[in-house]
């Protein structure tokens, strides 16, 4: 039985989704817990990653239950919840197709990005947001969100993992980018068809730079659709992961 699961996270105690040799990721701490449940080692597929310090409200994940163990969806969250550290949390189990696949299947994901502008963070938000204590202007980020939208080559946005070819692609389409308020300051929120390795941080990070006034809008303009023949520019500002959030994942 294949099982899909929401789950949200804080990621400050953690390494990022992806399993890596020390257990501290989202993933290795939620194999854990899915094989100590199923008594046999379970293997869980997310989304995407999430690096170290990125939160979610909704990743989603999948994993195949052993024919044997007969427990229902709705046990599972309980079974898993219990085994994991208050910092991850199971929301929901649903069973679902057997070819269904967490990150092949996705369509669109939605990250948003918090910001608080007051001259003195709060302590309860340490980590949670980006503290900016200056003021943004917002019609200047409105109109740098618009150029963002639509299908963009987004290499000057992309960090490199190292993996990269001839042949990687950089395109990307961005179906909504919008400035929002999140509690007393902003959230930057972007839908996509996919991302690219801390993009999200490196755009916002630029859009920062242009409500600050230090990057001009035709500039930032420039860094899009870059002619991969030439040298090209990079983006000013990587963002920290604090502020960050997976919001949703969709799938058709």
């Amino acid at each position: 039985m294949r099982l899909k699961i929401i789950v949200s996270y804080d990621g400050r105690p953690h390494l990022g989704w992806q399993s890596q040799p020390g257990g501290n990721t989202v993933q290795d701490l939620l194999e854990a817990a899915a094989s100590e449940t199923a008594k046999e080692p379970v293997r869980i597929h997310g989304s995407g990653r999430t690096d170290a310090g990125v939160h979610a409200l909704a990743q989603v994940a999948h994993f195949d239950a052993p024919e044997q163990l007969t427990m229902n969806p709705f046990n599972w969250v309980p079974a898993l919840n219990t085994k994991l550290p208050a910092s991850i949390r199971v929301l929901a189990c649903e069973e679902v197709p057997a070819d269904f696949h967490a990150r092949f299947d996705a369509t669109a994901k939605t990250y948003g990005y918090r910001i608080r502008t007051e001259p003195v963070l709060p302590p309860f938000d340490a980590g949670l947001v980006w503290h900016l204590p200056r003021q943004l202007d917002p019609n200047q980020l409105e109109q740098a969100l618009e150029m963002v939208r639509g299908e963009h080559d987004f290499r000057a946005f992309a960090a490199l993992r190292g993996n990269e070819t001839g042949e990687t692609s950089y395109r990307r389409t961005i179906h909504r980018a919008e400035l929002g308020t999140s509690g007393h300051g902003w959230e930057l929120r972007f839908t996509g068809d996919g991302f690219l390795y801390k993009m999200v941080r490196l755009l916002t990070g630029s859009l920062i730079e242009v409500a600050q006034g230090r990057l001009r809008l035709d500039d930032f303009g420039r860094l899009l659709d870059q002619d991969a023949s030439l040298p090209h520019g990079r983006a000013p500002h990587c963002a920290p992961a604090d502020g960050l959030y997976l919001k949703s994942v969709r799938y058709d």
